[in-house]
């Protein structure tokens, strides 16, 4: 297979996961490139993400890792046999690879749970009120890529419009309905869109006001996707410093954990939409 200079988010996964598998049955890459019949710096290529692999010496990889997850390998199959071409890729160059690598994520994803304290969630955004989202960033950025950005946010939205959507639930904290990142009328008409996305069958809002008991643990936004199988599963959070995709079954089992408890917390959908109603006649 080609060299590729910069593997995507995805591409990385095959990889970590394929390394893990080998680890995990106490093979070294000299050994892996033994029973392959290619040499370690292939084997090491495979595993960096700068070298693809084929469908079938991926299930020989795995036949000798002795992982006998079929439902796991057939998963791992299908990220090497995918040539999706996604919407995303007409980007390239023109963002920063994390905004093509969670388009790419959420294109793939079973499902996409969200946890928002500051902003509303990027799905459920206004281009006005992502317009006004990306212009406080520090330093200001090009007008030219002010609209780019805003434009991708908004064609992200296609994993909730499509025939097929992905499920799909927000947590919100009443401080995001409130702040105002621009006027009234965008601050109103972005509470107006987040209720008519939630009544949408795959799309389900929760809201954690202020006053309520027993919130903690999670302080900063988090997302989730849903993998084909749960071990691909992947967490995404956001820091002044860029995005982490997080990828580890511990670290996932933490993430999985901090949002079933702000989900706990939350008001039920039809309270939190009652709740979001009230806010926006308040404007």
């Amino acid at each position: 297979m080609g060299t590729k200079r910069e593997p995507t988010a995805r591409q990385m996964r095959l990889a970590v996961e394929l390394r893990r598998l080998r680890e995990a049955a106490g093979i070294s890459s000299r050994e892996a490139a033994s029973i392959l019949g290619v040499n370690s710096v292939q084997i090491s290529q495979i595993e960096s993400g700068v070298s693809g692999v084929s469908e079938q010496r991926l299930r020989r990889m795995t036949a000798n890792y002795a992982c006998t997850e079929e439902k796991f390998v057939d998963a791992l199959a299908a990220m090497v046999t995918d040539r999706t071409e996604g919407w995303w890729e007409e980007y390239r160059g023109q963002l920063p690879t994390p905004f093509l690598d969670i388009a790419e994520l959420e294109h793939h994803s079973t499902y996409r749970h969200d946890v928002e304290f500051l902003f509303i969630p990027g799905l459920l955004q206004t281009p006005e009120y992502a317009r006004a989202a990306f212009s406080s960033r520090v330093p200001e950025l090009p007008e030219e890529e002010l609209e780019l950005r805003v434009r991708h946010r908004m064609q992200r939205k296609v994993i909730l419009e499509s025939p097929d959507p992905t499920p799909y639930e927000a947590v919100i904290h009443e401080a995001a309905l409130r702040i105002r990142v621009s006027d009234r009328a965008t601050s109103q008409a972005q509470l107006v869109r987040v209720l008519e996305l939630s009544e949408a069958d795959h799309t389900t809002v929760r809201v954690i006001p202020f006053d309520m008991d027993g919130f903690g643990g999670a302080w900063s936004p988090m997302m989730l996707a849903g993998g084909a199988v749960p071990k691909l599963d992947t967490a995404v959070r956001d820091a002044p410093h860029g995005t982490g995709f997080i990828d580890s079954e511990a670290q996932l089992g933490v993430f999985r954990t901090l949002f079933r408890r702000v989900e706990a917390v939350s008001l039920d959908p039809d309270r939190s939409r009652d709740f979001i109603h009230r806010l926006a006649k308040e404007l």
